[in-house]
């Protein structure tokens, strides 16, 4: 089919977004697909590219991942091309995809952080079990030793930090007044600390009741963004370790809208949110 006498070429891609978070996602299970920085970066570009917070590659799962059940392994890059271990929006994104493919209610996911398991429940809503957060200073990791619980900063009123890993390296700062904090000033000097040897992704959050919190998430590679699902799992996990609230099941809002996040015993997230599908095309 052509439209201008343009025939389709080059890959496929289908753009999708979970709470106006957008990716870019192209299928490499049966063709290989390695971009270079430049074209990662062009891609994410809407003024050269499709545009997107992210590209995902599907491509097959490892030998590892596909004995624990994995039906593919996704590649997150970030619009600067770097390579991130965890996004629970994009997860959430490529799992539907993969259950409408198959037309199941269940499906496993292989990262960099691990595995995910992925299921319906709604005709675009999907939960993840996002992995089990970690507060050790290793794991996160932090460059010395540190009481994860309480991270001194000097970037006042992002002061008191809790940090922790659900595969990708957060710190979690507790407000009284978010809209009173400017994120996008504070969060780079914070990611540049030596402290944060990989960077280090910069959530506000302020407690609105026991089981609902306020969230804003400053990533790394892609700054300040509308939803975060790793964050969101991070953040509730963290206003349990200080003792902010007694609920394991929380809603977490975003600027562009809520998740649900529930913390089991074993200390791993289950997220669950909505995905839309935006369009498709080719690169």
């Amino acid at each position: 089919m052509t439209s201008f006498g343009i025939s389709p070429a080059g890959r496929s891609f289908v753009k999708m977004h979970g709470l106006l978070n957008h990716f870019v996602i192209t299928d490499a299970r049966d063709e290989p697909f390695a971009p270079d920085d430049a074209e990662i970066i062009r891609i994410c570009d809407a003024r050269t590219g499709v545009g997107g917070d992210q590209l995902v590659i599907v491509q097959p799962p490892s030998a590892a991942g596909r004995n624990g059940g994995a039906a593919a392994f996704m590649r997150i890059l970030n619009v600067d091309a770097r390579e991130v271990e965890a996004c629970g929006n994009a997860t959430r994104c490529v799992a539907w995809l993969l259950l409408e493919e198959e037309q199941s209610d269940e499906v496993i996911l292989e990262t960099l952080a691990g595995l995910i398991v992925c299921k319906r429940t709604g005709v675009k809503e999907v939960s993840c079990s996002m992995g089990r957060v970690s507060m050790k200073w290793q794991d996160v990791p932090l460059a010395e030793e540190r009481d994860t619980h309480h991270v001194e900063l000097p970037f006042a009123p992002l002061q008191d930090g809790v940090a922790l890993s659900i595969g990708n390296p957060h710190v979690v700062f507790f407000v009284d007044d978010h809209d009173a904090v400017d994120i996008e000033a504070l969060a780079p000097g914070i990611q540049q600390l030596p402290l944060f040897p990989n960077q280090v992704n910069v959530g506000v959050a302020q407690m609105l009741a026991k089981d609902r919190m306020r969230l804003t998430v400053y990533e790394r590679g892609a700054g300040l963004t509308t939803a975060c699902g790793s964050g969101a799992c991070v953040a509730v996990y963290a206003a349990l370790a200080r003792g902010l609230t007694d609920e394991r099941k929380m809603t977490v809002q975003m600027p562009a809208g809520p998740v649900g996040i529930e913390i089991m015993d074993d200390d791993s997230a289950i997220m669950t949110g909505p995905v839309e599908f935006c369009f498709s095309g080719y690169l």
